[in-house]
């Protein structure tokens, strides 16, 4: 099967919702200060044939942070029971229009894996078009999936400690202007206020449609990030609070033609609350 690039439009998921090439997940998170449960969610209504994508699962059983990258046994184990091997085409999507699900399209390409999309505005966008769901567990006979190769994607955080200090390199924060100026309250409590020092800071959600929350045209994705200030001849590395929306600053990028750049996985999360590590008002 062609593969349709890092972004489907929702016409064209609906167009594919029978096609045994795609498999369809649903990645959403909600942060415990939502009060919601995604995966309660996800049992009352999901797009036709997806299946729930758990982040909470698909992620390093031994770090005390949630949600971290998750070993190449423990991924590969994980997407299999989802109906994934290798010659399938993932895409991913999350409820709010886009949050999570990017997280996914950047777990599978540090694991060397291509064939995977974004729906772009989501379940939200999916609904504002009238299109069907459904309800319940669904039940898919797994495949194998093998993890053959592994590319340069993920900072920890020695890394970035060597970007924010550098010159030959940026750091760019997804959360709010708010959090990143130590200004608001940040949403994981007994980290400190402030930010990575010299990092850029450009808010996920601006390059989005406020609406449709559908990703915003590669021109206007430039645009939002020559305002943040990158510099496009430097490597990047993303950080937000817990390494979600960071991969919505990765995708962006992807989608500008800039491709070199890293998650920080711990972000925020673990950066705040590391009192050996440099914090910036």
């Amino acid at each position: 099967m062609t593969y349709f690039g890092p972004v489907v439009s929702a016409e064209w998921l609906a167009a594919h919702l029978d096609n045994p090439s795609v498999r369809i997940v649903d990645a959403t998170v909600h942060l415990p200060d939502t009060g919601r449960d995604a995966k309660a969610e996800y049992l009352q209504e999901h797009i036709p044939g997806a299946g729930f994508f758990d982040l909470n699962v698909i992620a390093d059983p031994v770090n005390p942070l949630p949600r971290k990258f998750p070993p190449r046994e423990v991924f590969a184990r994980e997407v299999s029971k989802l109906g994934i091997g290798n010659d399938t085409h993932v895409v991913a999507y999350d409820t709010p229009g886009l949050y999570s699900a990017a997280r996914v399209w950047w777990l599978f390409r540090q694991y060397g894996y291509d064939r995977v999309s974004v729906l772009d505005g989501g379940l939200k966008y999916w609904k504002m078009r009238g299109l069907p769901v459904q309800a319940g567990a669904l039940e898919c006979s797994p495949a194998d999936f093998d993890v053959t190769s592994e590319r340069d994607l993920l900072a920890l955080w020695p890394q970035v400690l060597e970007a924010s200090g550098s010159e030959a390199s940026q750091v760019i924060d997804a959360r709010t202007p708010g959090r990143f100026a130590g200004t608001e309250q940040d949403r994981y409590p007994g980290t400190r206020a402030g930010h990575i020092p010299n990092s850029l800071n450009l808010y996920w959600a601006d390059l989005l449609e406020a609406e449709s929350r559908k990703l915003l045209s590669a021109a206007e994705l430039r645009e939002r990030f020559d305002k943040a200030g990158i510099r496009w001849d430097k490597p990047v590395t993303a950080t937000c609070g817990s390494g979600l929306t960071a991969c919505i600053l990765a995708l962006g990028l992807h989608l500008c033609g800039k491709d070199d750049w890293r998650v920080y996985d711990g972000s925020w999360d673990e950066w705040g609350r590391r009192q050996d590590l440099p914090v910036q008002p």
